[in-house]
């Protein structure tokens, strides 16, 4: 287990890294599950810089990055979804060679804080049907499937997807 890290607010100077970091993980992931061509266009949607650092600055969102020694090996994103109660984790990424550390659990731990603090009462989540360890490890972290969508994200590509939802627990 690594013992030398921390989970910190991803800040404007991180936006970079986190776009280089997000591009690594996506390669060395998901051509199995979506594909090249799905990867570089869900890349550009969502990790261009200038839409990271556009989150930066909106109200009733969190990015956070996991900070192992001196580097940046893992992110996470969270946000307030306007349903009564209910937080999404949108984003939890770990780099293959810090997986299985209890890093996962940890921002899972972080983004259920803040949703409490925001008094919500539920984290929910989406993952790709195909993924079996991501979806296994929420599972693991109290997370039940409870929905499967399909939904349509452009350039004739879709998230074919299940919800998870857990409880936030009251006080830890």
């Amino acid at each position: 287990m690594e013992k030398n890290f921390r989970i910190e607010p991803v800040t404007e100077a991180d936006v970079e890294r986190l776009v280089a970091l997000a591009r690594e993980i996506w390669l060395a992931h998901y051509p199995a599950i979506i594909g090249i061509a799905q990867i570089e266009y869900m890349l550009a949607e969502r990790y261009e810089a200038r839409v990271v650092r556009g989150e930066l600055g909106r109200d009733g969102i969190w990015w956070d990055k996991l900070m192992v020694n001196a580097a940046m090996v893992g992110f996470a994103s969270y946000f307030l979804t306007g349903a009564r109660g209910e937080m999404k984790l949108d984003k939890l990424y770990v780099h293959p060679a810090h997986q299985r550390h209890g890093h996962g659990g940890r921002m899972i731990a972080r983004a259920c804080a803040v949703a409490r603090e925001q008094g919500c009462d539920r984290l929910v989540l989406a993952v790709d049907k195909g993924n079996r360890e991501a979806s296994a490890a929420y599972r693991k972290h109290g997370f039940e499937v409870t929905d499967a969508v399909v939904k349509d994200i452009g350039s004739g590509f879709v998230m074919d997807d299940y919800i998870l939802v857990r409880p936030v627990p009251e006080g830890g």
